[in-house]
């Protein structure tokens, strides 16, 4: 890209459901990108979503929305409508709008509109368009391709997202690809780690302890390892499931422990400790912060976007809720620390190189280039 093409010579708008707090560091970085800045907009979660959400950015500007919720957020009837959306946009004038690229949120509609309106680039920002099944489905997915007409372009989360949206009949040439990352490039080597292990193996998780993060499967995975490999269990957060999973750790897996809830450097020797990552449930942010640790990662497949950062060369995908595979993924990885090690090496340099938020960043730069162009 050339020195020009590092910045966008606008004013960009951005639009999320929520603002998650994870998200600030890339707003701030974007908004840097940005000659006339950047105002994002955003409204509250349900409280049982339980995600935490910042209004305080350092370099954008931020505008609280009014969400109004419909349903359960995660079911197939959920809809948001966000008040104030044409005020903001009224008021901030933007040379281009970036929208959540979902139909459920019913607004968005008249913001693409009110930019098409000036003659002003619209782009959608979304995980892609899952495959629809039987006649309801085909009806929904009609209406995803009708929604995602509105927009010049759009910015996918994964290599997966950025195929459906192909497959829906999108532009190929106007389909970004923007690796879903949380985090700066490391600005320091891994830690040195020995060639073998020590007393035990150490198996990391850090995330919320909530049903979906499947630390039961893990427990009984390890459990079932043969006694010379079963590795020392740390599982660092804090949650609803917490006291679940110590039950179920107490009878069948002792070798667990559970820190409790670490946060910034807090974090830094659970992951200069450990010898391997494992995520076996959904979500997962701190899979990109193992791999800045050079720790080589299994992760439950998901949205397409944890398939963009763990590879044959640095982990394992393994199906959701199958233990077998788990366990089968689980005992390949313990029996050779040599492997890891180079494995985990291999992790430090996708984060370092391919995914993070400077790459993210650079990737909307380009896309806003192409729709303004």
């Amino acid at each position: 890209m050339s020195e020009d093409g590092l910045h966008f010579r606008g004013r960009l708008a951005v639009q999320q459901r929520v603002l998650p707090a994870y998200r600030a560091a890339f707003f701030d970085l974007l908004a840097g990108a940005c000659e006339g800045g950047l105002s994002a907009f955003a409204g509250a979660p349900r409280p049982e979503e339980a995600i935490v959400t910042t209004d305080r950015l350092e370099v954008s500007q931020f505008s609280p929305a009014r969400n109004l919720h419909f349903g359960r957020v995660g079911s197939p009837f959920y809809l948001c409508w966000q008040l104030g959306l044409l005020r903001w946009l009224q008021a901030n004038q933007p040379d281009a709008l970036i929208l959540e690229a979902n139909p459920r949120y019913l607004s968005s509609r008249l913001g693409a509109s009110w930019m098409r309106q000036r003659g002003k680039p619209v782009l959608g920002w979304g995980l892609g368009v899952p495959q629809a099944a039987g006649g309801l489905g085909q009806v929904r997915h009609r209406g995803r391709e009708r929604f995602l007409s509105q927009f010049d372009g759009v910015i996918a989360y994964s290599r997966q997202g950025a195929e459906q949206y192909r497959l829906a009949g999108f532009p190929a040439k106007r389909v970004f690809v923007a690796t879903n990352a949380v985090s700066p490039p490391p600005d320091k080597p891994p830690p040195e780690r020995p060639s073998t292990f020590g007393a035990r193996p150490c198996l990391l998780f850090v995330g919320r302890l909530q049903a979906r993060k499947r630390i039961d499967l893990l427990l009984r995975a390890c459990a079932g390892l043969p006694e010379d490999i079963q590795p020392r269990l740390v599982v660092v957060g804090e949650g609803p499931r917490r006291e679940e999973f110590q039950a179920l750790a107490a009878q069948i897996y002792p070798h667990a422990e559970f820190p409790g809830a670490r946060y910034g450097a807090e974090l830094e020797p659970y992951f200069a400790q450990a010898d391997l990552f494992v995520l076996p449930g959904t979500g997962g942010l701190a899979v990109q912060q193992a791999m800045a640790y050079g720790l080589p990662v299994i992760a439950a497949e998901g949205d397409g976007t944890q398939a963009d950062l763990v590879r044959a060369d640095n982990g394992w995908q393994v199906p959701p809720g199958d233990l077998a595979k788990l366990s089968a993924a689980l005992r390949e990885a313990l029996v050779d620390p040599a492997r890891l090690r180079r494995m985990g090496a291999e992790s430090y340099r996708i984060v370092r190189e391919e995914v993070n938020i400077q790459v993210m960043v650079a990737t909307f730069v380009d896309a806003l280039h192409v729709v303004s162009s």
